[in-house]
């Protein structure tokens, strides 16, 4: 893959990641309850490190990339979108985050799949398996302190 094509490959990826700390960022500030603001910083870390991995990603040659298959539970898939607000429980800041990671992963898995060249659909496929360990993380979190609890 050209250098060029590379990096905005990559760039691409660091701008969502951008969105989604600016997007919990944002909940912090309308957030009421310290246990929803810490929940929301501790998301807000978690995204600033998924730039720290891209750059990483940046710096590796494409030829040493390798996606990896992640679990996924499919929590998210029955479960309804909420609305950003500043009554949100636990339980809706993880749905939230559960479904901002499905997005994002099922996102670079569509432009994987919509890519000749290999080494850009290797990124992506790599891109979209980072994003599914992240929705695993926050799915498990859900069946562990939510579904157990019911």
């Amino acid at each position: 893959m050209a250098e060029n094509r590379w990096n905005e490959v990559i760039d691409f990826a660091v701008e969502r990641e951008k969105e989604a700390v600016d997007f919990y960022r944002e909940l912090q500030n309308r957030a009421e309850f310290s246990h929803q603001k810490k929940m929301l910083n501790d998301l807000e870390k978690m995204e600033q490190g998924h730039i720290r991995i891209l750059e990483d990603i940046r710096a590796q040659d494409v030829s040493d990339i390798v996606p990896e298959d992640v679990s996924n539970l499919k929590i998210s898939d029955y479960l309804m979108e909420v609305t950003p607000s500043t009554d949100m429980t636990y339980q809706d800041i993880l749905i939230t985050a559960m479904k901002r990671e499905e997005k994002s992963r099922n996102l670079y898995t569509k432009l994987a799949d919509e890519h000749k060249d290999e080494d850009t659909r290797k990124v992506f496929q790599k891109l979209a398996s980072e994003e599914a360990k992240h929705k695993l993380f926050f799915e498990t979190l859900y069946d562990s302190e939510i579904l157990k609890e019911n």
